[in-house]
């Protein structure tokens, strides 16, 4: 596998023009197909295999399923005009304790395409200045605009979607 950067590890830069929330809107509208193209025709022994100690593809979807919620959350935040927004649990101890390789893959993708239907949803309801508004993220602790969660977000989706193709090149290889 190729060398990654941790996700923690990474600094973010947000100096893009907030009138590019459409676009950020559109690539989190693209992720549960490409979620469920990544997960389609693999057995379920490979979904729920872990490698070197790490997350299964399946508990890698999950995840996205438990950050959708935080997502949400963090978007009624800047509608309300917070300050600082809500932490996330760097334990990833929701993850780990919903046991996603005990769920059906199905049902793990449909929670996360539905959740993600409403979070799109909600953001086609706001209007345009409050993608501008700023709030401070508390892991980074620099202040983050309404679109610069958009595109934090849409970077978490795919940093876990690279996880779990690499996942499937490795483990659902032709013997």
């Amino acid at each position: 596998m190729r060398p990654r950067i941790k996700w923690t590890d990474r600094k973010f830069e947000f100096t893009f023009p907030t009138g590019l929330y459409p676009e950020m809107m559109e690539r989190l509208r693209g992720v549960p197909p490409r979620l469920e193209d990544h997960l389609k025709n693999l057995p379920v022994e490979i979904l729920r295999m872990r490698h070197d100690g790490r997350w299964s593809m399946q508990e890698n979807a999950g995840h996205l399923v438990d950050l959708e919620r935080l997502t949400q959350r963090r978007i009624e935040e800047y509608v309300a005009g917070v300050s600082v927004l809500h932490a996330a649990d760097m334990s990833n101890r929701q993850t780990y304790e919903a046991n996603y390789n005990d769920v059906n893959a199905a049902e793990i993708l449909k929670a996360f395409r539905d959740l993600r239907t409403a979070t799109i949803k909600r953001l086609d309801e706001l209007d345009d200045e409050l993608f501008g508004r700023t709030a401070l993220h508390p892991r980074l602790n620099v202040p983050m605009r309404l679109v610069d969660l958009l595109f934090f977000t849409a970077e978490h989706d795919d940093y876990h979607l690279t996880r779990i193709a690499e996942l499937s090149t490795l483990l659902a290889k032709p013997s």
